[in-house]
């Protein structure tokens, strides 16, 4: 029942921050809603979580915390994988708009600075750490699980 709350929490807060770059990169009042959307279900969630675990302390014990992190941060990997590719499918996609660019003197392609915006390089650098930590361990404890038949 905890693990199952954990794993929707983790969900919720993936979603959550998603949200909040689809908002910050297109300005759009459907990501304000899904934004606020999972911040009142973040707040539901940890307050069950945290209910349960103090009503039923057996239940704590009982949860493999480190198999729990491990999903997580193989969770949290992947999100911010998507958010990468998606911004860089984004920039790809600007890339061959003739707006964002012209031809020089000798036929040469010439990229404008408003392919790429700096709200995207800032989600793009501002994830990797995330990004890094996070799939690092995740790979860690799968190249750990692969060889050693343990997390």
């Amino acid at each position: 029942m905890l693990i199952a709350l954990f794993i929707l929490l983790q969900i919720s807060f993936s979603l959550h921050i998603y949200s909040l770059v689809l908002y910050v990169l297109r300005r759009e009042n459907k990501y304000l809603k899904g934004f606020i959307n999972t911040t009142i279900s973040n707040v539901l969630l940890a307050g069950a979580i945290t209910t349960l675990a103090i009503i039923h302390p057996v239940y704590v014990a009982k949860v493999d915390f480190k198999l729990l992190l491990w999903l997580m941060t193989g969770f949290i990997m992947l999100i911010m994988l998507f958010i990468k590719i998606s911004i860089a499918r984004a920039i790809y996609k600007r890339s061959k708009d003739p707006q964002h660019f012209h031809y020089n003197y000798f036929g040469k392609k010439v990229l404008h600075g408003t392919v790429v915006k700096f709200e995207e390089i800032l989600i793009f650098f501002f994830t990797m750490p995330f990004f890094l930590f996070c799939g690092a361990y995740f790979i860690a404890r799968l190249f750990n699980l692969l060889l050693y038949k343990q997390l």
